[in-house]
């Protein structure tokens, strides 16, 4: 398939895409889930063939320059961070002291016989399932069916997956695929998902450098809650005091964001909403386990001064049909290094598209979903982390250009690359 044909063919994905999400948002969740709109490409045979699946660890091309952040910056890691483990003393202080350490890469290429390859990234754990197993149903295949090469990954490891580390490595395989058949055709995955939908991607910075962000021009900021219920009425005061001083940082009309990660409770949530009501709060990200989907239903219903945000750690559109059904949330957060890739991600988009649900995806700036948002009207933000403070100016300008920053009186915004696949310059050793 050549690009003339592609773009012939690209005026009816638009169309289908129209016709999908024109689905009524007071239908029942029981019924079968919508389906994103066919691709351009999916009926053309690619006269390519999968010779090589290997785990790789990418590296940038043009590194930016090593340097040692400002002490005490929240980007370093070492800050504390509501989490599970919070009610344990031996893990409270930092993430580092209870998560796991390398469990091999998460980014695999596969090549093909006519020289094209492409990089694609997962999640935790992803080169063993890819190794042992996912390796043997990709050889010799067409990298173009997208669609039925993720079914033959899904339902051959049903046995023992549907959630977890064998999501994270369908998802890197179906990204990878995405970037092959991107650079195939000489086209951006923007382009293939049927073409931008914005001139650019409004951003939000993660992270509670807050100054730093401020300065650099973010008028959309998300807070990492730094107590939880084991810290007591103590906590949740300081936990208040990091929002007012970022309202006041930020003025009236930003943005403020709050990740809690999994780490509240209803209760905690309740009353800890209930204080926030002053600043103005946009969302609150996964405040409970993220099985707990009747606790969030409960929560929604119950908090109306914002909007509840969960999704980082849901697979696939079964996950996401079930935060549908418990009306657990207002805004969706898939990772697409996490979920299913960006096939199951179109999938998890046209079901929030039904039922008019923003889907603003964990890690948005990383691992390719840039190409994601900038094609899916129902996809309004993208997340970002600043490198941290203390930097020389070179990395901060790389960030920039990477990144295709802009600014204006409304904050920062982004836009992926255009060049073929996902647009990385990489060295893979």
């Amino acid at each position: 398939m050549n690009r003339r044909d592609f773009f012939k063919t690209s005026s009816l994905v638009s169309l289908s895409a129209a016709a999908a999400f024109r689905l009524s948002k007071h239908a029942e969740a029981a019924e079968p889930a919508p389906s994103p709109p066919r691709l351009a490409f999916q009926d053309e045979a690619s006269k390519l063939k999968i010779t090589g699946v290997r785990m790789v660890r990418p590296r940038p091309k043009n590194p930016a320059p090593a340097y040692k952040p400002k002490p005490g910056s929240w980007s370093t890691g070492g800050s504390e961070v509501a989490n599970p483990m919070s009610i344990y003393p031996k893990y409270k202080a930092q993430r580092s002291l209870f998560m796991a350490g390398d469990l091999g890469p998460d980014a695999v290429e596969i090549t093909t016989d006519k020289g094209v390859s492409g990089i694609g990234y997962g999640g935790p754990g992803a080169g063993f399932v890819i190794e042992k197993h996912l390796t043997k149903l990709l050889l010799g295949e067409d990298p173009f069916d997208v669609e039925r090469l993720w079914d033959i990954m899904w339902r051959s490891t049903l046995y023992y997956g549907r959630k977890g580390l064998v999501v994270h490595a369908i998802s890197a395989v179906d990204n990878a695929l995405w970037d092959v058949i991107g650079k195939a055709l000489g086209l951006p995955v923007y382009k293939l998902l049927g073409g931008a939908t914005k001139e650019r991607i409004p951003a939000y910075c993660t992270g509670n450098d807050i100054e730093q962000h401020v300065e650099f021009g973010y008028k959309k900021i998300k807070l990492a809650v730094e107590y939880g219920p084991a810290d007591g009425r103590d906590g949740m005061k300081k936990n208040v005091e990091l929002v007012k001083r970022t309202r006041e940082l930020l003025g009236p009309d930003g943005e403020i964001m709050l990740d809690c990660w999994m780490a509240l409770t209803e209760r905690y949530t309740i009353e800890f909403a209930e204080m926030l009501e002053p600043y103005r709060v946009y969302w609150m990200e996964e405040c409970l386990p993220p099985d707990d989907y009747a606790g969030f239903g409960r929560l929604n219903e119950a908090i109306q001064s914002t909007r509840m945000a969960t999704g980082e750690h849901e697979y696939t559109r079964y996950g996401f049909r079930q935060l549908l059904e418990y009306k657990a949330a207002d805004i969706w957060q898939p990772d697409m290094n996490w979920c299913g890739g960006l096939t199951e991600l179109r999938r998890i988009a046209a079901l929030a598209a039904a039922y008019d649900i923003p889907v603003i995806p964990h890690g948005g700036w990383r691992g390719g979903a840039p190409h994601f948002i900038f094609a899916t009207t129902n996809s309004p933000w993208c997340e970002m982390f600043l490198p941290a403070p203390g930097g020389p100016p070179e990395v901060y300008k790389r960030f920039e250009e990477e990144n295709h920053i802009t600014r204006d009186p409304e904050g920062i915004y982004m836009r992926p690359s255009d060049r073929p696949g996902f647009g990385w310059e990489l060295d893979i050793g």
